[in-house]
């Protein structure tokens, strides 16, 4: 006789599979919140210049370098009118570079006197500081940016102190191995202004979308597809 096997139809081959089970005690590290849109923005946003560039980079030690750049090109005037107004311009910038494991010190000196400096310093193993300033020699137009980021196994959390009495905090958290959110808050005490803000990151081995929205007004979208292995993306 036909036994029940017989009778009742066959499961595919891929239902005796069990589902893979989400660990959500050990999902990975989200990407810092101002760099969700970071693959976006590599592509849609390059650095393009008119004229000509020309760089340099010496390095003295393992650590330490220096580096002299030359920029001659035209730089885009504001016009009330729909002409596009460009004045013919030049720039030559020293740059000195020291690069450790946990210290980074990079600055920038320009002709017109602008200097630049980023310093990017791990206090521990999760917690680390960034300082981003230019100072000018125009009144007013110097700024100053103190960053402490904190990294988790699956969270980021970041507080700003700024010029201008400016404060900020942001926080992102990983919800599935493919999903992180995050908030932000700003103050901005010299102009007496305020702001909060959301964003959501979705990603695979093929894809990243992202959706950012902010009191301010702002409402940002972004996708970029993976169209072959050979890194063609389309956004």
């Amino acid at each position: 006789g036909v036994g029940l096997a017989g009778i009742l139809p066959q499961k595919p081959d891929g239902d005796d599979k069990k589902e893979e089970k989400v660990d959500y005690l050990n999902l990975p590290c989200p990407v810092p919140y101002e760099e969700i849109q970071r693959e976006a923005l590599m592509s849609l946003k390059p650095e393009l210049f008119e004229g000509l560039r020309f760089d340099f980079t010496k390095m003295l030690t393992q650590k330490f370098a220096l580096s002299h750049s030359v920029l001659m090109g035209s730089l885009e005037v504001p016009s009330q009118s729909a002409d596009v107004i460009k004045v013919p311009t030049s720039q030559y910038e020293f740059g000195a570079n020291f690069l450790d494991p946990k210290l980074m010190l990079i600055g920038r000196l320009m002709t017109d006197g602008r200097l630049n400096a980023r310093v990017k310093c791990d206090l521990t193993e999760n917690l680390a500081l960034k300082i981003n300033a230019q100072l000018t020699s125009e009144p007013h137009y110097s700024q100053g940016m103190f960053n402490f980021d904190y990294k988790g196994t699956d969270y980021r959390a970041q507080f700003q102190i700024g010029n201008n009495a400016f404060y900020g905090a942001n926080y992102i958290q990983s919800v599935t191995p493919n999903l992180s959110m995050g908030t932000e808050i700003f103050w901005l005490g010299q102009q007496r202004k305020s702001g909060i803000g959301f964003n959501s990151r979705y990603n695979t081995d093929k894809m990243v979308g992202t959706l950012q929205v902010a009191s301010t007004g702002i409402v940002a979208l972004s996708y970029v597809q993976k169209v072959s292995e050979k890194g063609i993306s389309c956004y």
